[in-house]
């Protein structure tokens, strides 16, 4: 049996000729790190799009077709990201009423935190995060966002404060194609870091290993073949990071002399011997400087984080031939750049090898993007800003249906994010099981019959078909709709003689001996006369077209 990488998702199906995955091994894709310049069509375009932002639109594919693939990756680049507007209060309601921020208002400088207050701010923040990807500008920004949060995991069960947890959202926007290592130290001293892996408790009396631990396990050096810290730098390490502390009514951290451990810090032969010379008094905190030097120093720090890039937006399986031509090469980049996160992005994203076609349509959707991808694609319509509760509501519906597929924003399982992008050998075969798989079809399925109704106002949030339909080229002709949908939804081709039952069943209503005229028909009729019988009708045939392209397996890879 010959078997591709798209060929990922029958491994889930129950066929006698299940593929065993852990049995399965790929032969290497020969294509490196030169630039991929042709040939830029829609397919190039979709897999660009679907793998850098949430979905390929078809607004956007017809406007990124115009440029290059080089100069669509650089547009995607583009660092002049402004910080959205902050969450509001969307939450008041005849149990709990928020004394210092009115309706309407943002609560992110609000002092007064309580345990009612505290879950519905959190609860805000997610449903504001989950916009800014639903509504997300031409940027792989909230891409990358969402990236950095799955590496820098941090859990809102556990900070419990809605300030901290939207500050450290920005920080994240701030160096999402940023400096890296600059990152790294502002997300030691973040107050919401400072409070998930209890640096704020780490002192020089009762020094605490958490953060030192994940500082090299998972956040610089990771665990791969070139990492060979000690138990004794995870100590050493400790000992340097003692002294910040949180400032929950200024919202802040602090550094405190006199929970700093002053004495020298002896560093393992993996680190070159290195001894951080201890300091006194403010000075103290300059010993982070030198933590981050050590650190960065290593060339691994470089390989950890470009297979993480890797793995996120090309595929799971890293061959020795991928290491050595893809991951390798792009170390030595980020290494060149100090750490600055774009060049490695523009080198890898303008290369063959991610738009070698064997890459396309090999990764399996997560929650987020099964849906965020969805909303996009179809260009589902929420309420206005102006009507906040009620939009508030519609993207709380969003960001709680991916928490139900076992992705929930703010909260991955651990530390270590979500396993999908790290468990070996299954990675994003992790996202679809007996459980979760039901749950993605009831939602399409949701979203193409009857959508949803805000709590607060009953607006309905769901698809326009119709207008899907008109946004493709020549909806009238039932093949051109079929291939047109097929091509933007699944990123494939179906074989022909699906394609033909998809049209005789559907949309020739069964018909064996009808010709093609009764779709073309139907459609213009609603077109010239635009009628609620005549709606009913194409409505009724589109519903069932999209329902069952949206339930193939095909759908769920990107």
């Amino acid at each position: 049996m010959s078997i591709t990488r798209r060929d990922i998702f029958k491994s889930f199906l129950p066929k006698k000729d299940s593929i065993k995955w852990q049995e399965v091994s790929f032969p290497d894709i020969a294509s490196g790190l030169e630039t991929y310049k042709k040939p830029w069509d829609e397919s190039a375009v979709r897999h660009l799009l679907r793998r850098t932002q949430f979905g390929a639109p078809v607004a956007e594919v017809e406007y990124f077709k115009k440029h290059s693939a080089k100069k669509a990756v650089k547009e995607l680049l583009d660092t002049t990201v402004n910080n959205p507007a902050p969450p509001v209060n969307n939450y008041n309601d005849d149990k709990v009423t928020d004394e210092q921020v009115p309706l309407g208002q943002t609560w992110v400088n609000a002092t007064n935190n309580s345990g009612m207050l505290t879950g519905r701010r959190i609860r805000s923040f997610k449903s504001w995060w989950t916009m800014q990807m639903i509504t997300q500008n031409r940027s792989i920004h909230e891409k990358m966002v969402l990236f950095w949060h799955n590496h820098f995991a941090t859990q809102t069960e556990t900070i419990r404060h809605p300030q901290f947890i939207y500050q450290h959202n920005l920080l994240l926007r701030k160096y999402a194609l940023g400096n890296f290592k600059e990152m790294t130290k502002a997300i030691t001293t973040d107050p919401a870091m400072l409070r998930y892996l209890n640096g704020a408790l780490n002192t020089k009396k009762a020094p605490d290993e958490n953060y030192g631990r994940e500082l090299q396990e998972l956040f610089t050096i990771g665990k791969g073949p070139g990492s060979h810290y000690t138990e004794a730098d995870v100590k050493a390490a400790a000992r340097v990071l003692t002294g910040y502390k949180i400032r929950p009514l200024m919202q802040d951290s602090a550094f405190d002399p006199l929970r700093h451990d002053d004495g020298d810090k002896q560093f393992s032969a993996f680190y070159g011997n290195t001894v951080i010379k201890g300091r006194s008094g403010k000075d103290g905190q300059q010993e982070v400087d030198d933590l981050m030097n050590m650190i960065f120093d290593q060339p691994e720090v470089a390989k950890f984080i470009c297979r993480k890039l890797y793995v996120f937006f090309v595929y799971s399986n890293i061959t020795p031939a991928v290491e050595q031509h893809i991951i390798s090469p792009l170390a030595d980049i980020f290494r060149k750049h100090n750490y600055e996160i774009k060049p490695v992005l523009e080198k890898l994203l303008t290369s063959k090898h991610f738009f070698d076609v064997a890459n396309r349509g090999a990764i399996i959707k997560s929650p987020v993007e099964f849906i965020v991808n969805l909303c996009r694609e179809y260009n589902v319509s929420f309420p206005a800003e102006a009507n906040y509760m009620s939009r508030y509501d519609a993207f709380e519906f969003m960001f709680l249906r991916s928490a139900y597929m076992q992705q929930n924003i703010g909260d991955p399982p651990n530390v270590a994010g979500w396993q999908a992008y790290y468990e070996s050998p299954a990675f994003y075969k992790l996202w679809v099981n007996s459980d979760t798989l039901p749950k993605r079809n009831q939602f399409s399925d949701r979203m193409v019959l009857f959508g949803y109704r805000t709590k607060s106002q009953g607006d309905f949030v769901g698809i326009d078909l119709i207008a899907f339909a008109k946004s493709l080229q020549s909806p009238e002709n039932p093949d051109m709709l079929i291939q047109g949908s097929v091509q933007y939804l699944l990123g494939t081709n179906l074989p022909n003689d699906q394609q033909q039952f998809i049209k005789t069943s559907i949309l020739l209503s069964n018909l064996q001996d009808m010709a093609d005229h009764y779709w073309t028909n139907i459609w213009t009729s609603y077109i010239q006369n635009p009628t609620k019988e005549n709606k009913t009708i194409v409505e009724t045939k589109l519903r069932q077209l999209y329902k069952y392209l949206m339930d193939l397996p095909e759908y769920q890879l990107c």
